[in-house]
């Protein structure tokens, strides 16, 4: 626990500025992101007597070891840059809203030659109109469903389009009505970009003009006697009322607002929030928070406002946005959402008439929504915690292991060895801090070696990051005479390779766990050990879980430590040990398919997948690019002369494979053509293909 007068800036060091400023604890992670209309008066609130702060703002600044802050010109800039630094560093004190879903909307992609109707998730896209978001997809699939006899619209895939385009016959949508099968050319792709457009205008809430022309052709379709499509019509227009039924009307003004509203007690809050268009309900969506900081219902909202708008722009943003707390100051906010829609937006409180009895509505949502998650994570709090007072107490721990990493060794007969740290805070994975690691100090099967080898460099790196940061106490580098494979050689997962100077991301190896657990009995949990003693590492605690009784081994202790079977701290460290198994094995299984699907291309360097293919496809083989010549090779786009020296050199230097023998009739078979692997006899084989291995997987 730090001092916060340790780090308190001098008199006059703090600017009486707009800024944003972050708080660091003492491995440089940010731990909290503020903005401040003047940094001066706000920095001072936090550096006064502790007695006199919140609880949590109290801890928060006992965490941190540092503050450093950013002068912006205006409170929207520093609006705009406190944002980005929440999601950029995911502080642990700042509000942060738990989606525990992505919601699906509804999509058309009119950025299509054909555009799509379908349901997406996740980041939006160039070019593609929204509608929603809604909190089923089945819900938005219902809606669809009836307004393709209307809209016959393509739903397909690009892959079943371009097979019904390749044989000429439309799917099954096509042959019941419910797709205008522009694949096969029923209609161009004008006629069907129109059908697009109005479906887009009908969902956007433009459904009355629509009606009233329906209405007219099925009235002049009965008048000419047309009956078959008069009654067609009549039920297209039934199709259209009953999807506008799902979508009660709540303002008659057909007005298009967002409005949201925040259920909150000492220690969470809930957010709902509805999207009104067209003077329709068009889409729900809620948040839970812990109040880890001292915040106000009017701070919430602005969080819950840069939580929902952040990405957003033009349309996305609604002209009226209804809250119940106004933002202190509302100015910057209102002038934010502003500039992101591209005109006025109005952010207001509802005093009386429709727009107060909806917020109302959703008020009672947002209370049902904070008893909900109150009565679910009760007994999962609790269950964590008592999980990790077992640990505790069973490994003789100062405190409880909050943040906690396993590793894992895995291989097929020797080959292929590869490793995995996966990270477990507060009894929760934390994904974006896997690692995956290739063994490379050495080759064969040797899981104690191999552990020894990841120990070592997963520590170096924690080791290197202290060195950097110059937090060394006793000016001693415990690196200077340590053994083992040199930092460099390290093949960690891919969020390794964006390490950059400016730490307080949560994307490196420079946090020390409380325990390190291993796969494996007494031997791998000596190995493992053996690596943070040589590396002058006392303060981390290690214990290994073997899967054949479950039994939990301590360094130096000839006995394992026996948990009940019903102990919540042996299940959360199953938990934690089959996660670092599947995480190895997935990686594992991934390297041997990629090694086996390896072919005489993978060898030219440089050569990448698209050049691979743009090469197979010119010349239909590989058989015809190593007889082609250098002018003929440098024929395909995106090849040059220099590549195409390299590719007919590495060629030409790989053996010739084996010719493939028909078993049966001892016929040649022209390596032209597709060779399988062992079969039945008759079936043509490669002498020289690799075959899988069987072995049991580690």
């Amino acid at each position: 626990m730090a001092d916060p007068s340790s780090y308190r800036p001098k008199p006059g060091q703090i600017p009486d500025s707009p800024g944003v400023y972050r708080f660091r604890d003492e491995h440089r992670r940010v731990i909290y992101v503020g903005k401040a209309k003047s940094l001066r008066q706000r920095l001072a609130n936090y550096f006064q007597d502790l007695s006199g702060l919140h609880p949590r703002t109290r801890t928060m600044v006992t965490t941190a070891a540092s503050v450093e802050w950013t002068v912006v010109s205006t409170e929207v800039e520093a609006l705009q840059l406190e944002y980005s630094w929440i999601k950029e560093y995911d502080p642990r004190f700042n509000v942060k809203y738990r989606d525990d879903k992505s919601y699906p909307y509804l999509a058309v992609t009119m950025n299509e030659e054909f555009p799509r109707v379908q349901v997406m998730r996740g980041h939006k896209k160039k070019g593609v109109r929204y509608f929603g978001p809604y909190a089923h997809a089945w819900a938005i699939r219902d809606t669809v469903d009836l307004l393709l006899r209307v809209f016959p619209v393509r739903t397909c895939s690009a892959g079943v389009f371009k097979n019904a385009a390749r044989t000429g016959r439309p799917c099954l949508l096509g042959y019941i009505g419910k797709c205008s099968a522009p694949c096969v050319g029923r209609v161009s792709a004008d006629e069907h970009r129109e059908l697009a457009e109005e479906f887009c205008d009908f969902m956007a809430g433009r459904t009355g003009t629509y009606l009233r022309r329906l209405e007219k052709q099925m009235v002049e379709a009965a008048e000419a006697m047309e009956y078959e499509r008069a009654a067609r019509l009549r039920d297209d227009i039934e199709a259209l009322k009953k999807a506008m039924e799902k979508n009660a009307v709540v303002l008659a003004d057909a007005t298009d607002a967002d409005l949201i509203a925040v259920a909150e007690d000492e220690l969470e809050a809930a957010v709902q929030i509805f999207h009104v268009r067209g003077g329709r309900v068009r889409g729900q969506r809620g948040w839970v928070t812990d109040k880890v900081e001292d915040v106000t219902t009017g701070a919430l909202v602005e969080h819950a406002l840069q939580q929902l708008y952040g990405e957003e722009r033009g349309d996305s943003v609604p002209k009226e946005v209804l809250v119940p707390a106004l933002p202190e100051p509302v100015e910057p906010v209102q002038e934010w959402l502003t500039e992101r829609r591209g005109s006025h937006v109005s952010l207001r409180i509802p005093q009386r008439g429709d727009k107060k009895a909806l917020m109302e509505t959703v008020e009672r949502n947002a209370q049902q929504a904070l008893v909900l998650h109150k009565t679910r994570r009760a007994s999962d709090l609790t269950t964590r915690s008592r999980a990790l007072e077992e640990i505790a107490e069973a490994l003789d721990l100062d405190s409880a292991p909050l943040r906690i990493e396993c590793y894992d060794i895995s291989h097929l007969q020797g080959d292929d060895v590869v490793a995995s740290m996966v990270v477990f805070e507060d009894g929760l994975q934390r994904k974006s801090e896997y690692r995956r690691f290739q063994i490379k100090g050495f080759e064969g099967q040797d899981d104690v070696r191999s552990m020894h080898e990841v120990i070592t460099r997963r520590f170096r790196r924690y080791l290197a990051e202290k060195e950097r940061t110059g937090e060394w106490t006793d000016g001693e580098n415990p690196l200077a005479d340590t053994t083992g494979t040199a930092l460099t050689d390290t093949a960690e997962a891919p969020l390794s390779s964006s390490l950059k100077d400016d730490d307080g991301r949560p994307k490196r190896f420079a946090y020390p766990p409380q325990l390190v657990v291993v796969d494996g009995g007494q031997p791998q949990v000596a190995a493992a050990k053996r690596a943070l003693d040589e590396l002058g590492i006392d303060d981390i605690a290690v214990c290994g879980l073997a899967k054949r009784l479950e039994e939990v081994w301590v360094p130096d202790d000839d006995d394992p430590v026996v948990l009940p079977r019903s102990s919540e701290g042996l299940y959360l460290l199953q938990r934690v040990r089959d996660e670092a198994h599947r995480f190895a094995l997935t990686y594992q299984r991934t390297k041997r398919a990629k090694r086996f699907r390896a072919g005489p291309l993978d060898e030219v360097p440089g050569l990448g997948e698209t050049r691979k293919q743009a090469l197979i496809k010119h010349f239909g083989s590989v058989k015809r690019l190593r007889a082609a010549t250098i002018d003929q090779i440098c024929e395909v786009p995106g090849i040059g002369r220099k590549t195409a020296e390299t590719i007919a050199a590495t060629l030409a230097r790989a053996a010739s494979p084996a010719p493939a023998v028909n078993t049966a009739t001892g016929e040649i078979i022209d390596d032209e053509e597709p060779v399988t692997t062992v079969g039945s006899p008759g079936d043509p084989v490669t002498t020289g293909a690799p075959e899988e291995r069987r072995g049991q997987e580690t």
